[in-house]
């Protein structure tokens, strides 16, 4: 490696633009875009090809080759141009700061959508072995700031999935979490998207499941309290019972269930065992 500097470096030790080949370049593992938008590239490769390639790319040297630490789409729009050689800048960088600056530069252009960032903040976190106040440091993040999106990653990863975030907003995404189990957040999901519910309007859906759904760490028996259920949608309504009678059978209550699927109407009827011995399974007809 230090061989390689000496050939890239000027006299003075300062650092020069290069002609490297682009079969000797490798990504980084770390680049924290989780994908790349084609018609994106596509311009910015007819930019080049008008104009060239104004900023070159940065890179450090890996083995006998080179990986990326900033231009990364640069470099692939050169690629989509059928170069050979692209212009760039070497610069010797261990693990830790080459992360850190392809996340910053990503931070400071806006290209981040807030899973990428919050996916970025645990990959650097889990790879470096940092902690959330040494990532702040280094990314000029407020401590708070990277807890609050890695707090996004606490929901499950196939809700992350379904999750366009062009159309949900992180402030969405933080509603969600207030959801006790995957599958009610699934179903708000679902409304937001079909309903074009605003934050607020989440939040009121939201305050709803959740005033009327039983904690999942309470191991306390049903009381007779009557409970009021006003919620719109049918099937977070539904998934809601469901969900009422698997936790109360969890506590030990033989709580029986049948529900009925009519054309106009669903029909359920409920039935407590009032010795509390459950020897009755969980059972739907429909």
């Amino acid at each position: 490696m230090r061989k390689q500097l000496q050939k890239i470096l000027g006299k003075d030790g300062s650092e020069k633009i290069v002609q490297i080949p682009v079969n000797k370049i490798k990504l980084s593992p770390v680049q924290p875009r989780r994908g790349f938008d084609e018609q994106q590239t596509v311009d910015l490769a007819r930019s080049i090809m008008m104009y060239g390639l104004i900023q070159p790319i940065v890179v450090r040297p890996c083995g006998h080759d080179y990986q990326i630490i900033a231009g990364e789409r640069r470099f692939r729009a050169c690629c989509l141009l059928g170069k050979t050689h692209i212009a760039a800048i070497v610069q010797a960088m261990d693990d830790e700061k080459a992360a850190a600056i392809s996340l910053i530069e990503n931070l400071h252009r806006h290209e981040l959508t807030y899973w990428e960032e919050a996916h970025a903040y645990s990959l650097l976190i889990n790879a470096l072995g940092l902690t959330q106040e040494e990532l702040a440091r280094k990314i000029g993040r407020s401590q708070s700031a990277v807890a609050s999106k890695l707090h996004l990653l606490k929901l499950p990863e196939y809700i992350q999935r379904m999750i366009n975030d062009e159309v949900m907003t992180e402030r969405h995404a933080r509603v969600l979490l207030k959801l006790n189990t995957g599958q009610t957040q699934e179903e708000v999901a679902k409304q937001i998207y079909e309903r074009e519910l605003t934050v607020k309007e989440t939040e009121e859906l939201v305050e709803r499941l959740n005033r009327n759904s039983i904690p999942s760490a309470s191991r306390e028996r049903l009381n007779n309290q009557s409970v009021s259920m006003i919620i719109k949608d049918a099937r977070i309504f539904m998934n809601t019972i469901k969900e009422t009678v698997k936790r109360a059978r969890q506590t030990g209550i033989d709580i029986f269930m049948t529900e009925t699927d009519n054309e106009e109407q669903y029909e359920i009827i409920i039935r407590i065992n009032k010795e509390g011995r459950q020897n009755k399974p969980l059972a739907k007809s429909v």
